[in-house]
């Protein structure tokens, strides 16, 4: 029993308190109860115990002493009562806005009166203040009661809510059904009003309830999910609007978009998520993707950021490609490993775009970068096992590939960004790319600028086109640098400023002072403005107090247009609330025409205008638009008034009164179809109900005739007349026909979704009609008594004459192409016809054009089913097929081997070879298809040691014969450990593990060393007690046959090479400054190795080998070389001379010279001081600089015979360069003068280079 928050309060002796859950119904009973003082029950009270059938004889009477006090413990009132159900939900806002209009209720209480009253049920409620949500208890004898009083009391106080779902036209048959018998069904169901318009009208619609005539908008409203802006058009859409309480509307919302989900000809759906490192390993396979659809007009469409690929097309052809890419996701996310690197950040962008494409397609590899912003300088390699060693050779020939200079931007931080935002507006990356061909230019990201200290720009080539697309970015920054300025301005001002309006105030800008006015991206909602004195301009002045001047007024400007823009004006206008839908129009397109494309307006109209009433819109914006707007919304009103004048037109007629209720429709179809495609007003009355009023003592079925008034527009009134009348003409036509067809074809001819039936109905003007699934009398379920071979036709004689034609004739197709044959196999070939996933079966199906069904047979066990429908011929073709895959199922034998669980992984081998391996050794098929079902192993996890081989029985027992050798030289492995020192590792395994190889393929044993993969998982020697304090990193483990392990041990055993004797040692200081000198490039200590002497260095110097190069001034002229007495400008080669160590590195190394015995480290002592005298003689260098690199292989001669020949002959080191046409000459002064001699006497020994001329 509910219990109130009053009686509660009385319970717990809280009388008087305020009842914070006051009760929704009286407290006291309808009918007072007479109190049970004895436990005795009133068998008379009706309430106790009601009625359920008219009062019986008293003969029926149960005996009074079956109900006497004696027995009246024993039995309780409830104990007559039907089963309760019951139900709560909770309401967390109650809208009573409605409340006294149109006769509702005025209060809660009312409310839950009306609701008791009107259907059987017990209704109770509380509120809880604290979280505004009142929680109500129903109860009811069955729960369809208790469904009707629920949605009834949701209606009464949910707000009242106009939902809009557009669905696709092909889909509002299906939504209305045959009659509109589903609509009706939603509307029973939900006590919602839904409005469908004819698909004819939307291109003609105005937009709104009451006819003005302005133009519509003829874009549809794409459903959810739908791409919008493709090539492709697409389906246009049926606005339906659902009138009704929210949680009703919202039910029929969902209950619509659950037909059109199943019934649209077109469908997209997307794959999301898709891992970062398997998405390249994706795209690639789009055709394989494009052929999954087998011929369907699908598209395919790449989010990368989102990592989403769409799919948009027919139904079917989606689905299957979807199921392509979700199967290839899952196959590379298991296949595909990863391995971290890492390379410096600039380094990063030489792997993006092609450079990415190229290692995939080159070691089939996903190169996964960090983000730009990102400092992390780790990149990660994924790839399946045996691509990954590829990967990384072929990212880091990629990482090389190229020379990449870091170009800061000079000054603050503001400045560079200034420089860099100005860079970004005019696409000078791609202009100095264009400049510079072969080069790449990349900035860094906007969105992490707040995080840098210094703006870079990384310039990617060539070097010699680097250096080119430096020196042209170096110009541009110093005609930039001090010609920028920012201004701020409020970003909702922007669109103001430079609408069509300011155009030619902003180019007179440029024009006039030169200045380029740049806004930011209005989805930035950034504020500031930028201002660029044009540095590319003939007429740009260098001077920097103009640029100031001209900056500095632009933005003078700029801010009186902002100041001129935030004048805006805001006007309130008092218009009726009917008229609104006027001004919005159908789908808010007459109020998008009113606020423009500039959208400089904000229009609020109804509640949103935040007035006293809804009868007013507010319009607000700059002070020309706003009164243009204001003069525009009231030519609308007033055309909507007149045209609701002239909507006022009436005629009435009379017809058949027995025609009204098809024409009317069901739930009013019909005529609701006519009012909403003409907009005018029906209204059907009969001429017998006047003259009941007035007395008449006729019959109403006396009167043939009913009266219809249409009231609206002229030419829309005569139109629905029209409609009507040729519509009651065409049911005084109306003819049946009932036709005797078998059951098993009416799926065949209804159709998928009746699509088959529905084109005749639409083709002919009829209604065909099948029976339903048979009752228990053998009738179909059916408004008509149809049998269940029986099919009724309804419509014009004509449309049935023809519905009937096309239907027998279908019936003769289906009797040709719909027979059935069925037969059994053993059920044990059942797998085997079906295939894997059904591949086998569905194959069959595809090729021949048959449908198949497979079905265990019930009584036999052994056997099954096997249905197959279609052509006589298909038939017979796909039994002979099914047919010889089961007696190839029945000639195979099997047999089983005992192998050891713990070789189980050994013999499958990774990924399955070793078992493919097997069976190509026996003779067995190639194909994994054939092979699959040969041998098998238990399942993981299964304690069974035991293999099961099926297949035919000569290869059956090769397979048998061959796996009990491999268990046997299984059985017979051991694992043999051996010293080897670590350091001779590297010798034994050879290059890529040649020498490794050949061991293992002499002596047939597997050999681990540490580190290796596999090196934990081969277990631990049985010597292992004679390798007793043996260091881990020298025990090499020795796997298989013990004659091979013992054969392979004693080999390595025999390359295992003494350890060197401990040698002599001896150092030399030797003065930072001289050290290249010294070393000779390296070459020294290539020469002391060799002779079997290390060096160790205490300290390696950091400044380059060489002094750089002096730059000659502009403009100094220099006589030439190769001509003394000329005092003009060089033009042959240039010649300058630096001192060698004048700001050479200060500081000592000390040399430590590591020597098998003494002899040895005399010699190398004898060459390092010697290396120290020749260094203290290299006293200067010359750059001798040649105009172009066409004499070089003269100078160097065959393998450097002509550069070895001037050292020996000058004393001084010459280093010819392979990047510029610089040759740098190292010694004393006098050495150098006689090897440059040498070389321009050798170039001009032959005469001079074409195209020159020398002037005597």
């Amino acid at each position: 029993m509910a219990l109130s928050a009053a009686d509660l309060q009385r319970r717990h002796e809280l009388e008087g308190a305020p009842d914070p859950f006051p009760s929704l119904v009286d407290d006291t009973p309808v009918k007072p109860r007479a109190p049970a003082a004895n436990g005795k029950v009133d068998t008379e009270s009706q309430e106790a115990f009601p009625s359920l059938a008219p009062a019986p004889q008293a003969a029926n009477k149960p005996k009074v002493s079956a109900w006497g006090a004696g027995a009246g413990p024993r039995i309780k009132p409830a104990a007559s009562k039907q089963p309760v159900v019951s139900d709560t939900f909770s309401i967390s806002s109650i809208d009573l806005s409605s409340a006294g209009k149109d006769g509702k209720p005025t209060t809660l209480g009312e409310i839950a009166k009306q609701v008791m009253s009107q259907y059987k049920v017990k209704l109770d409620a509380s509120t809880n203040q604290r979280a505004r949500q009142t929680t109500f208890y129903l109860k009811a004898d069955s729960k369809k009661e208790l469904d009707k009083a629920k949605k009834s009391l949701l209606a009464l106080l949910s707000p009242v809510v106009t939902l809009t779902l557009n669905a696709p036209a092909s889909t509002i048959p299906t939504i209305i059904g045959p009659k509109g018998v589903t609509l009706k069904q939603i509307r029973d169901q939900t006590n919602v009003r839904i409005d469908i318009p004819r698909r004819d009208t939307l291109a003609t619609a105005n937009g709104h309830a009451n006819g003005t005539s302005h133009e519509a908008s003829r874009t549809t409203t794409p459903l959810p999910g739908t791409p919008v802006g493709g090539d492709e058009e697409e389906e246009p859409t049926v606005p339906v609007t659902i009138t009704g309480a929210q949680p009703l509307a919202l039910e029929a919302q969902a209950l619509l978009n659950e037909i059109i989900a199943t019934k649209r000809s077109r469908t997209t759906q997307r794959v999301r998520d898709i891992p970062e490192h398997v998405l390249p390993f994706i795209l690639p396979r789009r055709a394989t993707f494009e052929a999954a659809a087998e011929g369907g007009d699908i598209s395919l469409s790449l989010n990368a950021p989102a990592r989403e690929i769409t799919v948009t097309g027919d139904r079917e052809a989606v689905i299957r490609v979807i199921d392509s890419i979700k199967s290839a996701v899952d196959y590379f996310t298991a296949e595909t490993i990863s391995l971290k690197l890492s390379l410096p950040k600039r380094q990063h962008r030489l792997l993006t775009g092609k450079n990415a494409e190229d290692v995939m397609a080159k070691a089939r590899c996903a190169v996964i970068l960090p983000k730009p912003e990102d400092p992390s300088e780790e990149i990660i390699l994924w790839g399946k096992a045996a691509d990954v060693g590829l990967g990384v050779q072929a990212v880091m020939e990629k990482a090389n590939s190229a020379y990449i200079h870091e170009f800061p931007l000079p000054g603050p931080l503001p400045v560079s960004r200034q420089l860099l935002t100005y860079m970004i507006h005019v696409d000078y990356p791609k202009t100095l790319a264009t400049d510079n061909p072969g080069v790449q230019v990349f900035t860094p990201p906007l969105a992490g600028l707040d995080r840098l200290t210094t703006i870079k720009l990384d310039i990617i080539g060539e070097k010699h086109q680097v250096d080119a697309a430096v020196s042209q970015t170096s110009a541009l920054i110093g005609k930039l640098y001090g010609s920028t300025k920012d201004v701020q301005i409020d970003w909702l001002l922007h669109r103001i400023i430079n609408s069509h309006k300011n155009a030619k105030k902003i180019k007179a800008f440029h024009e006039t002072q030169n200045v380029l006015v740049y806004f930011p991206p209005e989805s930035s909602e950034q504020s500031t403005v930028l201002l660029v004195y044009d540095p590319t301009t003939p007429n740009a002045s260098l001077s920097p107090v103009e640029k100031t001047k001209n900056l500095e007024d632009v933005a003078e400007e700029l801010l009186k247009l902002s100041r001129a823009a935030a004048d805006v004006k805001t006007e309130i206008i008092e218009v009726e609330k009917k008229w609104h839908d006027a001004v919005v129009g159908r789908g808010g397109t007459t109020l998008n025409a009113i606020i423009g494309e500039d959208k400089t307006l904000s229009v609020k109209v109804g509640a949103e205008a935040g007035q006293a009433t809804e009868d007013f819109i507010l319009v607000r914006g700059i002070r020309a638009d706003v009164n243009r707007a204001v003069a525009e919304i009231h030519k609308i009103v007033e055309d909507a008034k007149n045209d609701e004048i002239v909507s006022s037109y009436s005629v009435e007629f009379e017809i058949d009164r027995e025609y009204v209720g098809r024409i009317v429709g069901s739930g009013g179809s019909g005529v609701n179809k006519l009012r909403d495609t003409l907009g005018v007003k029906i209204d059907f009355s009969d001429e017998g109900e006047e003259k009941d009023k007035e007395g008449s003592k006729k019959k109403k079925g006396t009167h043939s005739k009913s009266k219809v008034k249409i009231v609206g527009r002229k030419e829309n009134v005569e139109e629905a007349k029209r409609r009507i009348q040729a519509q009651a003409e065409r049911l005084a036509d109306e003819t049946s026909e009932v036709l005797k067809i078998p059951h098993q074809y009416h799926s065949s001819l209804i159709g998928q979704s009746g699509k088959y039936v529905i084109r005749l109905e639409d083709k002919y003007g009829v209604k065909i009609t099948f029976p339903r699934e048979s009752s228990g009398d053998g009738e179909g379920r059916t408004r008509e008594p149809l049998k269940a071979d029986e099919v009724l036709v309804k419509g014009g004689r004509k449309g049935v004459a023809g519905a009937k034609q096309e239907l027998l004739d279908a019936v003769e197709f289906e009797k040709e192409s719909n027979n059935v044959v069925k037969f059994t196999v053993p059920a044990r070939s059942v797998a085997r016809i079906l295939g894997k996933a059904g591949s086998t079966i569905n194959d069959i199906k595809d090729t021949i054009g048959v449908q198949i069904d497979v079905d265990k047979a019930v009584e036999d066990k052994d056997n099954a089913n096997i249905s197959i429908r279609g052509t006589k011929k298909a038939i017979a073709e796909a039994k002979a097929a099914i047919l010889a895959i089961a007696e190839q199922v029945a000639e195979e034998i099997t047999a089983t081997v005992d192998v050891p669980s713990r070789f189980h992984r050994t013999i499958i081998g990774s990924g399955g070879q070793g078992l493919k391996e097997l069976i190509a050794r026996c003779g067995g098929p190639t194909d994994s298809k054939a092979q699959a079902g040969l041998i098998r192993f238990p399942r993981q996890g299964e304690p069974s040691d035991e293999v099961r081989l099926r297949g035919e029985p000569k290869l059956v027992a090769k397979l048998q014969a061959e796996l009990e050798k491999v268990v046997a030289d299984l059985k017979d492995r051991v694992v043999l450990g051996v010293d080897v020192p670590v350091a001779q590792h590297r010798a034994l395994i050879g290059r890529g593990g040649q020498h490794l190889n050949d061991l293992q393929h002499r002596t047939g044993a597997q050999i681990q060393f540490p580190g290796s993969r596999s090196y934990a998982q081969v277990g631990e020697p049985e010597n292992m007690a004679d390798l007793a304090g043996v260091d881990p990193g020298n025990l090499v483990k020795v796997s298989g046959p013990r004659a091979a392990c013992e054969k392979a041990v004693e080999e390595l055993k025999a390359q295992i090479k003494p350890p060197a004797p401990e040698g002599v040692t001896g150092t030399v200081t030797v003065p930072l400054k001289y050290h290249y000198a010294v070393s000779q490039q390296g070459n020294l200590f290539r020469q002391l190795r060799s002779s079997g002497v290390h060096v160790e260095q205490s300290v390696l110097p950091t400044k380059p080998a060489v002094p750089p190069q002096p730059v000659p001034q502009a403009g100094a002229a220099t006589a030439r070389i190769d001509d003394p007495d000329s005092d003009s400008v060089p033009t042959e080669a240039q010649w300058q001379v630096v001192p060698n160590y004048q700001d050479a590195e200060e500081g000592e190394s000390v040399w430590t010279l590591k020597a098998r015995d003494q002899a040895g480290l005399d010699r190398a002592l004898k060459l390092v001081k010697e290396g120290l005298e020749h260094a203290e003689k290299m006293t200067h260098v010359g750059f001798l600089t040649r105009p172009d690199r066409s004499m070089f292989p003269r100078i160097v001669g065959a393998k450097g015979s002509n550069v070895a020949r001037l050292r020996n002959e000058s004393g001084a080191d010459i280093t010819v360069s392979h990047e510029d046409s610089t040759i740098v000459i190292i010694g004393s002064e006098s050495a150098i003068e006689i090897a440059k001699d040498a070389i321009l006497k050798m170039t001009t020994s032959s005469g001079r280079p074409r195209g020159g001329r020398r002037n005597d």
